[in-house]
């Protein structure tokens, strides 16, 4: 069902430090920080040859990433995202399966819908499918 990785999430509590370090230091390509107000976040994409990484940052306070980041002053990684070919069809064969989903599919910084799975349902970590 999961296809190719898409992106690891990095929860950062300085979003332009973050977005410096990987410009200067490791030299990646980064592109501009895109407020994404359904979700409460601002986001910066990282692109790699086989993947990408994206920084996320608080917007606002009711935001899920102020939550994270107050248990994790220095930040960390937040989920991994998947791709899928078909998002309702992948959370229905989830939600068959026991899995619980995190609400319904919404557009995501892609421009794509996009679902999160419980972290507790998979070893730990929030996975989130994005539909190609």
């Amino acid at each position: 069902m999961i296809g190719r990785l898409n992106h690891v999430a990095i929860a950062v509590p300085d979003l332009d430090a973050a977005a410096r370090q990987y410009r200067e230091t490791l030299g990646a390509s980064v592109g501009s920080a895109i407020d994404q107000p359904d979700h409460g976040v601002t986001v910066i994409f990282i692109t790699l040859p086989n993947t990408k990484i994206e920084l996320l940052h608080p917007l606002g306070t009711d935001s899920p990433i102020a939550g994270f980041l107050a248990k994790n002053p220095a930040g960390g990684i937040h989920h991994i995202c998947y791709e899928v070919d078909d998002i309702v069809a992948a959370r229905d064969r989830l939600l068959a399966s026991g899995a619980r989903v995190l609400g319904e599919p919404k557009i995501g910084a892609h421009g794509k819908p996009v679902i999160f799975l419980h972290p507790k349902d998979f070893t730990g970590t929030l996975i989130e499918l994005e539909q190609v």
